[in-house]
């Protein structure tokens, strides 16, 4: 049941993750062409960020029923894949080069496992 758990967090976050660096990537381009503001890109990214964060809230009764109740480890993971994510979605995660890309991965993994080792 604790591997069903966990890979229940871990979709619930990565998930998270996504739709909030959806939205922050749509955030950035509120603004954008020459100052005109875009309704459709600030409509985008409350969707992005209003989906991450009822996500993110879903997730945490799981988490406190691992133990996991700090607020750093909570957010550990969602901030990874966040920030992964919004590489990713802007297409320059593969302008980076292999070391770099291998380096972004392994960050992922390693917070995943800080987030099973604290969850005693």
């Amino acid at each position: 049941m604790a591997a069903a758990t966990l890979l229940l967090i871990l979709s619930l976050l990565a998930l998270s993750g996504f739709a909030d660096s959806l939205g922050f990537l749509y955030a950035s381009r509120i603004w954008s062409g020459g100052g005109a503001f875009s309704w459709l890109n600030l409509a985008k990214s409350l969707c992005g960020t209003g989906i991450g964060i009822s996500l993110y809230i879903v997730a945490l009764r799981p988490m406190s029923l691992m133990g996991v109740s700090s607020a750093e480890m909570q957010t550990t993971v969602w901030f990874a894949v966040t920030i992964i994510g919004v590489v990713v979605l802007s297409g320059r995660f593969f302008t980076w080069q292999l070391a770099d890309q291998l380096v972004a991965v392994g960050v992922v993994v390693a917070l995943g496992w800080l987030l099973v080792r604290t969850a005693d």
